[in-house]
């Protein structure tokens, strides 16, 4: 049989065909599997994804102030460093009140969900690696004095894993509305302190002046604390429940470590050992704040099992 001068040549499988012709095809199977899925396409009167989400406003919310191409990764990097504290701040509180209630199934996971939020920002410092120094020297004016060392939200993080520091107050004095909020994180017990009462509440020895003090001080590490924790670890079948609080504040704290230090090598990566915008002296400020140790006993602890 012969074929036509059309389709003489041509590969059987299609390969070959006019490029028009494919993508009219390519097309309209497109469409079938979108009918045939029955898919909503009329938003007239329905929520859509973009309203569920406020997608107008999150989105238009960048607004650099410099010429250069660069200060956009700048505001996004740190614009939605800002909304994964929110979730953190949302689920800290949550575990705090979880242990204090003796829920600590509930609390385990809001922890959990913590420590991968923090993973989350730990990466999220490899995309704004990609600045250069240079790249940053264009920007920096810009900025003026804001510094995310002014974060009301991670120094509300900061206060309810128990580093408490009154001066961390004065950058939101010109706030009334955020300074109460920040004001209210350093009156509450921290993580730690509702894990320290929960153990006391179970007939663990924990000092009394742990249980009942000024909780906007900073918490003092502890031997008869460390012994506490020390009768959990030495037979975790007994106390499987704390035991298992205690390494889920490891997790944390780890986690909580590593986010620090990649702060740390990225600022320095990028402004090497120049002061930061905030007034302090970036990376020497940083390295300080790696030396800090949040639930001291349940690493001291490993040193005696």
């Amino acid at each position: 049989m012969s074929q036509t001068n059309d389709t003489a040549g041509r590969c059987p499988m299609g390969h070959g065909a006019d490029p028009a012709t494919a993508d009219a095809t390519e097309d309209a199977r497109g469409e079938r599997i979108v009918a045939e899925e029955g898919a909503q396409l009329d938003f007239e009167s329905d929520m859509s994804y973009g309203d569920y989400l406020h997608l107008d406003q999150v989105l238009t919310a960048q607004h650099p102030l410099s010429p250069d191409h660069n200060e956009m990764l700048f505001i996004v990097q740190h614009q939605t460093s800002e909304l994964w504290m929110k979730l953190m701040l949302h689920e800290l509180r949550a575990a705090v009140a979880s242990v204090a209630a003796d829920e600590l199934g509930a609390a385990f996971k809001m922890m959990a969900r913590v420590s991968r939020i923090m993973e989350q920002l730990v990466h999220a410092w490899d995309v704004l690696a990609t600045m250069t120094p240079s790249e940053y020297s264009a920007i920096r004016p810009y900025l003026a004095a804001s510094s995310g060392f002014q974060s009301w939200q991670y120094r509300c993080i900061e206060f309810a894993m128990g580093n408490k520091n009154a001066a961390m107050l004065k950058p939101h004095a010109h706030r009334p509305d955020l300074l109460a909020q920040v004001e209210a994180a350093s009156r509450a017990p921290s993580l730690y302190d509702e894990s320290l009462r929960l153990l006391a509440r179970r007939g663990l020895p924990v000092p009394a002046d742990c249980l009942e003090r000024d909780w906007t001080q900073p918490y003092v590490e502890s031997a008869a604390v460390r012994d506490a924790w020390l009768v959990v670890y030495r037979d975790p079948k007994r106390h499987w429940d704390l035991y298992q609080l205690g390494e889920e504040l490891t997790d944390l704290e780890d986690a909580f470590r590593l986010w620090r230090f990649r702060h740390l090598t990225t600022v320095q990566r990028i402004i090497g050992f120049k002061r930061g915008t905030g007034g302090t002296g970036g990376v020497s400020y940083l390295r300080k704040m790696l030396d800090t140790v949040l639930f001291p006993e349940v690493w001291a602890l490993r040193t005696e099992l």
